[in-house]
């Protein structure tokens, strides 16, 4: 009788892995940070349809109603996803400033608008209305929440290297982005895991920046140099392997995505490192001045 191969690094029917076959488990990508919520919005978008069916049929007054309502409500439901996107990413961070713009209050302020529009009729008037907005806003700060308020770990930090952080943070970020679109261009879902990988790495550094923007003057090559010739090597193999799949390429590419993920793994975990050490540091200068200062025993000094 025939019997299904399997091991460590074989896919398994139903793991989470399956989108990755023949990919070890621990070189998988780690998922991006996602809301809980985050498939509400879609459902928000649907139930605004009957706008659209009803917009036919009636007149123009109720075309562009029914139109306007629909439209209204669907960006109500684009900004509450784009929301929910940022608070998830504010809530997996360790420093984090709180969004530019409350994306998930002005949908909500959106969906009010959008249902007292589609609801205007005249046996309810503009007070009827009114309240046909204010209730779709509370629905709307109700399923969805506030967006992130105040600024999280931001107490002491220098707001310029800040600034100058996330502007080398958004380089990095759109070198990545680039790099995923050329080797998806390639088809391939090793070849797509090991840059996932690879751009997991990467964004470890980035968050360990951000938490101590100090560390940027060592990390700025990797972020922006480093990435940038990541992309433009990655870009070139899709063109290879577009005109001849050419394995060498390939493999040379593959190459170079596993001397710079250990690169970019050996330079996050020196900057943890150092960051450690200084605290280290801190802890036994306090300790010595509580000591001299009476507070507590001296400590014992080995002779």
């Amino acid at each position: 009788m025939a019997r299904r191969f399997g091991g460590k690094y074989s896919p398994r029917p139903g793991a989470p892995d399956q989108g990755f076959p023949g990919i070890a488990p621990d070189r998988l990508p780690d998922p991006a940070p996602r809301h809980p919520l985050a498939g509400r919005p879609a459902w928000l978008a649907f139930a605004a349809f009957p706008f659209l069916f009803n917009a036919f049929g009636d007149g123009p007054l109720a075309l562009a109603r029914n139109l306007g309502a629909f439209a209204t409500i669907g960006l109500a439901a684009f900004l509450m996803r784009e929301g929910l996107k940022a608070e998830a990413a504010f809530a997996a961070r360790k420093t984090a400033r709180r969004p530019a713009l409350p994306r998930k209050a002005l949908g909500s302020v959106l969906l009010g608008a959008g249902l007292a529009v589609g609801a205007q009729a005249p046996e309810l008037g503009l007070i009827g209305a009114g309240v046909v907005a204010a209730v779709g806003v509370a629905l709307g700060l109700i399923a969805f929440g506030l967006d992130p308020m105040r600024d999280k770990g931001m107490a002491g930090v220098d707001t310029f290297q800040q600034d100058r952080v996330a502007k080398v943070v958004a380089e990095g970020e759109r070198h990545l982005t680039a790099l995923r679109a050329a080797i998806a261009r390639i088809d391939d879902a090793r070849l797509t895991a090991r840059t996932e990988a690879f751009a997991a790495s990467a964004r470890g550094l980035f968050r360990a920046v951000e938490e101590d923007p100090g560390d940027l003057t060592a990390a700025r090559r990797y972020m922006t140099v480093y990435l940038q010739g990541a992309r433009d090597a990655g870009e070139k193999c899709a063109d290879l392997w577009a005109s001849r799949r050419d394995e060498t390429a390939r493999a040379a590419f593959e190459s170079l995505l596993d001397d710079l993920e250990a690169n970019f793994t050996a330079r996050t975990r020196a900057l943890l490192d150092s960051g450690r050490e200084g605290l280290e540091i801190e802890i036994e200068v306090l300790r010595d001045r509580l000591a001299r200062d009476g507070v507590i025993s001296p400590p014992d000094k080995a002779f």
